[in-house]
């Protein structure tokens, strides 16, 4: 029976603090991901916040990012309409999904953390054994999920993600809500980030795989791929 993976997209378009800049989906996370599991004959549902239509991140459709995986999707109509008809939080059990996957794009950071059904099924997978997966600012979706007995899922394990230091080289320390590898260092997590930045770096605790960045993808949907 087929593996099945619950990857999470968002609804974002707009920075809050300056709607001027338009955010979304960092497509190559997502299209990292989807060929690593798609060649392991694995099925993928995608879910948003809010359901429906999922923005792309217009920085994430220039060079280096904008490979020819990310082509390639965008390029593919029938891809692309997964896009217009994400399921939302509320039509998913949990059940039905051996691991959850959360992509980034800092529209995340707006619409993944206060979301209490991917709280909810986020919890439910991670207690019974399943993955938890997130790459770059996908573990935003992390930051408030609480376990059944009231800690935090990351209190105590190691992961990365998208830092500080990487937001403000991307010179959107301005216009992003807070400061997420700090948020998460305050919920105890045990945080680290790869030497340089932008490199390639995942993290796996038992069945909590993170990735740092975009260019981490492929090798964080490898982790999370030989784990199931």
């Amino acid at each position: 029976m087929s593996k099945r993976i619950l990857t999470v997209v968002t609804n974002v378009d707009r920075y809050e603090a300056d709607p001027s800049h338009a955010t979304g989906l960092w497509l190559s996370e997502l299209t990292h991901a989807a060929d690593v599991f798609a060649d392991r004959g694995f099925d993928t549902t995608l879910v948003s916040p809010a359901g429906g239509r999922v923005p792309i991140e217009p920085r994430s459709l220039k060079f280096p990012y904008f490979d020819r995986s990310a082509r390639s999707w965008r390029d593919d109509p029938a891809r692309m309409a997964l896009l217009e008809q994400t399921v939302s939080p509320a039509e998913v059990d949990s059940a039905d999904y051996d691991a959850i996957y959360f992509t980034g794009g800092h529209a995340v950071m707006f619409d993944f953390p206060a979301n209490a059904d991917l709280q909810r099924i986020t919890r439910e997978i991670f207690e019974r054994g399943g993955i938890v997966g997130a790459v770059c600012h996908g573990y935003c979706g992390l930051l408030d999920t609480r376990l059944s007995d009231g800690s935090f899922l990351v209190e105590g394990r190691r992961l990365t993600g998208f830092s500080w230091r990487e937001e403000v080289l991307a010179r959107v320390d301005g216009l992003v809500p807070y400061n997420v590898e700090e948020r998460m260092r305050e919920r105890g997590a045990r945080y680290s980030r790869a030497l340089l930045p932008f490199a390639s770096y995942t993290v796996a605790d038992g069945n909590l795989i993170t990735g740092q960045n975009p260019g981490s993808a492929r090798a964080t949907a490898r982790r999370l791929a030989e784990l199931l």
